[in-house]
């Protein structure tokens, strides 16, 4: 028995050895190569059409549902009304006077998709305005931009920036559809506000307008400990809330007017862009779901984003952008061990409540 726990303790270690191995391995790898990611090309922009996957997947059904010979029929009743309308294209394109303002009246309206899904920091922004600038160079002012938004919010200056690439779709004069299926809170919000339409799911979080600011103070503990922190600042509010130094309470003041100037803005920004809210009223930092968010007038209608775009198929072509910032061999082998690193421990976490549940 002693002979087979010394074994396990000797695997255990090996283990631990290997893992902290291949995370510094990782780690390495990573650093090393995201400076090469930035000097070299950003990255690729992908473009899918919707209406052809919702097509296929309407055949799929009737190919399972419809009998043989209602599935054939059905089969020939489409060819024959996807060549009259290549047909009708050609000739339109054929006809005389068929100038870009010619075509710009008859060609059929287009919907562009976009995806948000936002963190703390917002590093979905370096996708965004790529996508923003590949749409802008063929959008005109008769399509739409469909964004998914999921986010909680995080830090206001990166937030900001995402506001902003909104704003450059706004400003060309294309109307902007967004959709939350999930939660736009705080920074989230501040982007689903410029939205011309504004669709949430029913059960959809929206709202948080309000500012935060914290941090851990391990002033006190250096103190216990004998340990000096020295801050060197030139400007009488340069340090406020540091980690490390002191709080005092002209710093914690200064903060807190800080914090209730940015939430002015806040609000204004909301009041500018969604003048229809009472935003005294839903700006206290609460959140609502999407139900009771349209009786606040935070939103335009309940709706899931699959709904809005299978409606959006319906009659204008419909384009899923995406932009891809390339990776090294080096981040794609960091991130493939970081998520078998959590795939591990969450097993390992499952399998020990397990055992605790039912032992």
């Amino acid at each position: 028995m002693e002979y087979l726990i010394e074994y396990g303790m000797f695997l255990a270690k090996v283990a631990t050895l290997v893992v902290a191995f291949v995370i510094l391995l990782g780690a390495i790898i990573s650093v090393g190569s995201r400076s090469r990611r930035q000097a070299s090309g950003k990255g690729t922009i992908s473009v899918v059409r919707l209406n052809d996957e919702l097509e296929d997947m309407r055949d799929a059904m009737k190919k399972v549902v419809y009998d043989k010979p209602t599935f054939k029929h059905e089969q020939k009743l489409e060819k024959k009304r996807h060549k009259e309308e290549e047909r009708e294209r050609k000739r339109q394109l054929r006809a005389e006077g068929a100038d870009a303002a010619y075509m710009d009246d008859h060609i059929k309206k287009r919907v562009y998709l976009l995806d948000f899904d936002g963190d703390i920091e917002a590093s979905a922004v370096d996708s965004l305005r790529e996508e923003i600038t590949a749409v802008l160079t063929l959008a005109t002012q008769k399509d739409e931009v469909i964004l998914r938004l999921e986010s909680p919010g995080g830090m206001v200056h990166a937030y900001g920036l995402a506001s902003s690439q909104l704003l450059r779709i706004k400003d060309s004069g294309i109307a902007l559809t967004i959709c939350v299926d999930k939660v736009a809170a705080s920074g989230g919000y501040m982007m689903a506000c410029l939205a011309d339409k504004l669709i949430a799911a029913p059960f959809a979080i929206l709202g948080s307008i309000g500012v935060l600011v914290q941090l851990p103070n391990f002033n006190r503990l250096l103190h216990k400990h004998d340990v000096d922190y020295e801050t060197i600042t030139a400007g009488e509010y340069k340090t406020t809330l540091s980690t490390f130094g002191e709080i005092t309470q002209k710093g914690r003041d200064k903060v807190k007017e800080d914090v209730e100037e940015m939430h002015v803005i806040f609000k204004d920004w909301v009041k500018l862009h969604r003048p229809v809210v009472d935003i005294d009223n839903i700006a206290t930092g609460e959140t609502w779901v999407g139900l009771q968010a349209r009786d606040k007038n935070m939103i335009d209608e309940v709706m899931t984003s699959d709904e809005c775009i299978v409606r959006a198929c319906d009659d204008a072509d419909v384009f899923a952008v995406s932009y891809e910032i390339r990776k090294s061999i080096g981040d794609r082998l960091g991130v493939a061990v970081h998520k078998a690193l959590d795939r591990t421990i969450l097993a390992w976490l499952k399998r020990a409540r397990e055992t605790s549940f039912y032992s």
